[in-house]
């Protein structure tokens, strides 16, 4: 006789496997039309930005007796105007993202290589050595090889994002599956 609580599992353990198909399916797409993808991942930053400048306008309204409203308001039609000129202006949203994941790239890349000189003393020191030196050298290939590898970078990375999130999705699904299989096994064997 089968639990419910087993029925409920395998459910879900279904459905965790079908999303992992689904973002890996998706995940291809994105690194196969990289253009596309770029684009949609811009649009998806404007919109991002756009209602969280109307989130902090409404805040702001809300919390007008505690002081610094006009800051607060400031900084959503900050947001608000940034959100729409990404939208508006799709290609030079484009340019900038890239330039801000570069800089980033190259920001965090020096901060790990401090970490790993500090961690030094440490047995895997080399570890964080290496996140640092390779995390370093995307973030110059991205800024040597600005702006030709802006219409296709944001795309492809964010493709292989969801690629690799959705393998490890089926990953687990699949070792789920080899657990809940084996367990009727050995309460048998009990």
């Amino acid at each position: 006789m089968v639990s419910d609580t087993s029925v409920d599992i395998k459910q879900v353990r279904d459905r965790s496997l079908w999303t992992g198909v689904v973002l890996a399916i998706l995940g291809v797409v994105a690194i196969a039309l990289p253009i596309v993808s770029t684009i949609f991942v811009e649009t998806w930053v404007a919109i991002i930005l756009a209602s969280a400048g109307a989130t902090k306008l409404v805040y702001a309204y809300q919390t007008r007796e505690q002081g610094g409203t006009l800051w607060k308001a400031l900084l959503g039609i900050l947001y608000i105007a940034t959100g729409i000129m990404l939208f508006v202006n799709p290609r030079n949203g484009i340019l900038t993202l890239t330039l801000l994941l570069g800089s980033f790239l190259l920001t965090e890349g020096v901060f790990e290589l401090i970490l790993a000189f500090r961690l030094r003393p440490q047995q895997n020191w080399t570890w964080a050595l290496g996140n640092g030196i390779v995390t370093l050298i995307l973030g110059a290939m991205i800024w040597f090889q600005f702006p030709f590898d802006a219409p296709w970078l944001l795309g492809t990375l964010v493709g292989a994002s969801i690629l690799f999130s959705g393998i490890s999705r089926i990953g687990l699904s699949l070792k789920a599956r080899e657990v809940l299989d084996r367990e009727p096994e050995s309460a048998a064997s009990a």
